[in-house]
């Protein structure tokens, strides 16, 4: 074994350790700052959303964000396409509103679970074969170092320790790499079963809410529509008739 294959194999084994830990630390940023985000949005929106007057108000709450305003927007989208009273006759109108609500919601939960499970298999594969990877390292260095120790033909400390004391620095590495990569996994799995939880309650209580109000709800702006045509039905009721309707009744009282 040449001591050049040696190095290239240690020193390989260490610049993957790098940058797996880069990858790691990566990713803790990212999902870090992913769970501030929402944590900000779901208190904002919980907020706003309990507090609107009824689930009509709660449809129309601009500028929310998030994975719990979305699933409500998934919600509110579906109420109204079941009032719309658009005929459909494909599998997904089978069910009646409540299903179909439920279900959407349920599609729009398990999106953001993936959202939020993204990255969390590359820091549990990180955070489990560091350490082997290191250990690798480790063994290949000490071969090396123990077929230089018998081609010198002394096997003192001062010989034994250098080489040797070199190829543990791997497996150090390897474990420095596994640690944080473990320590951030278990930290946003217990994070994301929270948000998960949080969301099907919600979902739960939505489609109670709908539930109430008898998957009624009116797109926006409907309203406003609706009266402004009524506004136009009083004002022609009372427009006075036109001229020659009004020659034709003077006529009729004349020749009575």
């Amino acid at each position: 074994m040449s001591d050049i294959a040696t190095n290239v194999i240690v020193d390989g084994t260490l610049n993957t350790l790098i940058g797996a830990s880069v990858v790691t630390w990566a990713l803790i940023l990212v999902k870090g700052v992913q769970h501030l985000r929402i944590s900000y949005h779901h208190r904002n929106f919980s907020k706003r959303f309990w507090s609107a007057a009824d689930i009509q108000a709660a449809s129309q709450l601009p500028d929310q964000h998030g994975p719990a305003a979305r699933v409500a927007g998934i919600g509110f989208s579906t109420l109204i396409e079941t009032d719309s009273g658009a005929s459909t006759h494909d599998l997904e109108h089978t069910w009646d509103r409540q299903e179909l609500l439920d279900r959407r919601l349920r599609q729009q939960m398990q999106k953001e679970r993936g959202s939020l499970e993204s990255g969390l298999a590359v820091l549990a594969t990180i955070g489990s074969i560091s350490p082997f990877v290191g250990l690798f390292g480790t063994v290949w260095g000490i071969m090396g170092a123990l077929t230089n120790i018998s081609k010198s033909g002394s096997a003192s400390l001062e010989v034994v320790a250098g080489p040797i004391g070199e190829a543990l620095i791997a497996t150090a590495v390897g474990i420095a790499v596994a640690v944080p990569a473990v320590i951030g996994y278990n930290f946003f799995i217990r994070r994301n079963k929270v948000i998960w939880a949080f969301l099907d309650d919600f979902a739960i209580d939505f489609v109670h809410l709908a539930l109430k109000h008898g998957f009624v709800i009116e797109r926006a702006g409907s309203k406003s529509a609706n009266a402004a045509a009524r506004l136009t039905e009083i004002s022609a009721a009372k427009k006075p008739a036109s001229k020659p309707l009004h020659d034709e009744l003077i006529a009729k009282e004349a020749h009575a």
